[in-house]
This record gives C-alpha cells, structure tokens and sequence, in this order.
C-alpha cells in the first residue's frame, strides 16, 4: 500500500513539475507587470524623467468597466410548466444564494482579486469550499434528554449532530499558488489544484494532532521583489490540495513530507468535479492554456 501511494504522489509531483516549466515564462512576465503597475522602481534612477504610468491608467480603467457591481441570482425552472413546488424551490435557492453573496465579504473580494488579476498577469483564479456548521445533539430514551460522553465508554449511543447552517465560500487563489495538467485546452484538464500555507494549528484542526506533528514549517509566501527575500517568514507549511478528475478523488500532501497527508473520495459532488470554474484568462490559442497578459501587447507604451 505505501508503494502505491509514494507512486500516486510521484505522479502528481511529476504533472506538478510540468506545469512549472510550461508556465515559467508566463510567471516571470506576470511578476515584471506588476512591478510596473506598482511603479516599484520609480525614484530609483537620479536622471530619470517624468513620465505617466498608462498600465496603471489602463487597468483603473477596465476594472470597473468589466466587474462594477455584485451579481443577482437569476434561478428558474428549465421548463415553464405548472409546477408550483419547483418555483418556490427555485426562489429558495435564488435567495439563498444572493444572501451567500451580499451577506459575506468573501465573494466580493474574490472577485475584484480576480478581475485585478485578469488585466495584470493574464489569469484569475476562484475556488469553492463548502463548509456546514454543525452541533451535536443529545438522543431521547424515555423522555430523557441523554448527550453522549466519553465517560459512558462502549457503552455510549452514537454521537449524533445537526447541521446548523451551512454556507459555500469562494476563496480567492493568487495566481502562484494554482496550477492544472498541461493541457491545449480547459477541457483536456485532468488535474487541478492549489497551495495553501498553513500553521501548526490550522494543520492540527484538519488532519490531526499526530499527522501535523511530522509536517514541517519551512515556507511562507513568496515576496514580489527580490530584495525582500531576506525578510521572508518561513513559518508555514505550504500543502497542496489536488483534485483528480480521472480518479474522482482528492488528495492534500506537502513537498516536504514524502506521503500522502490525506485521500477523499468526490468531497462535493459538483458537475465538472473541480471545485473551480476555468480560470479568468486573458488572450489564449486552442493549443496552449497559458495566457498572454495584456500588457504583453502593447509592451512600449506598458512598460515604459
């Protein structure tokens, strides 16, 4: 059984391995443009001129032009038959979901992060959890109210628990931390994922105090600028959470512990299976998912 899974998780460190390549140059580009649009190293020249920045310019721009306002839900019935359960079915979930959006500031932010993102290095990125809330509650013998304890031993009733709400949040995923196989198009995609950074608690609460205990906290997120490398907090864990179309399966490890941390079969049952939409991309060609930012096409006037 170890065989196999040391050989699962060479296979994905492998397709991990790939994408670095094909997107190394796209990664290198994006990180120049932003430096320009941040205007990181106006005041470093004695004899430079003034001069107006038109990536900043152009960006302010278009952000609002394309993403200005939040989104409503619109649900309804595919067909307009006489069927009044499915219309208040339908207005339930559409009101669900427009509460899910203006009622948390998760949404909102993702978004504009992604719209930023979109017109700067030429990829957004937005990812879906679903987390449900839930209590336990106490089991009724006789009339008497009994909640399960550990003092109770083999002996003890099933603990039994109750959602008490549950909600859906959509993370927003830097453009370093996603990635997906090598594919011509988003439809050729096998593999999705993502790197979270992590601290010791956070490691104990979703996989175990036993489990975090052998990750080990060597990395943090990586600076913008070269300059701050020194100044990089490596206290984090950094876990890649991966989700496998083919298999139906999702799998969490680190590059610096040699296992597989943790398996799941299918976590939310979604059309598609991954928990993200296609990414927010800029210009692309039916042979390559890597996108051309924008300002890669009118680099005399971006990046002057």
């Amino acid at each position: 059984m170890e065989s196999i899974a040391q050989s699962k998780l060479d296979r994905y460190l492998r397709i991990i391995g790939q994408y670095d390549n094909e997107f190394a140059k796209w990664a290198a580009r994006s990180k120049k443009i932003i430096k320009r649009y941040r205007d990181d190293n106006r005041g470093q020249s004695l004899t430079e001129s003034a001069k107006f920045n038109i990536l900043w310019s152009n960006v302010q721009t278009l952000r609002p032009a394309v993403y200005a306002k939040l989104p409503k839900a619109d649900i309804s019935r595919r067909f307009g038959d006489n069927d009044p359960v499915g219309r208040v079915a339908a207005q339930l979930i559409e009101r669900a979901i427009d509460f899910e959006i203006e009622h948390y500031p998760d949404y909102r932010a993702t978004m504009n992060y992604c719209v930023e993102d979109r017109f700067l290095g030429g990829r957004g990125t937005a990812w879906v959890r679903y987390e449900p809330h839930t209590a336990p509650i106490g089991l009724e013998d006789d009339g008497v109210s009994i909640t399960p304890n550990i003092e109770q031993g083999e002996n003890a009733p099933p603990q039994m628990e109750k959602i008490e709400y549950e909600c859906a949040p959509v993370d927003y995923v830097h453009w370093r931390d996603f990635g997906h196989s090598t594919a011509r198009t988003w439809e050729e995609v096998t593999c999705v994922w993502r790197w979270v950074y992590m601290n010791r608690e956070a490691l104990t609460e979703r996989f175990g105090e036993e489990v975090a205990r052998k990750i080990p906290l060597d990395q943090g997120p990586e600076p913008l600028n070269a300059y701050n490398e020194n100044k990089r907090i490596y206290n984090r864990a950094k876990i890649c959470e991966l989700w496998d179309k083919e298999s139906e399966k999702v799998y969490w490890f680190s590059k610096g512990m040699p296992e597989i941390i943790d398996e799941r079969d299918d976590p939310l049952g979604v059309e598609g299976f991954f928990p993200c939409p296609r990414p927010l991309a800029a210009t692309t060609t039916c042979d390559t998912l890597v996108p051309v930012p924008d300002p890669v096409l009118y680099p005399d006037q971006a990046m002057a």
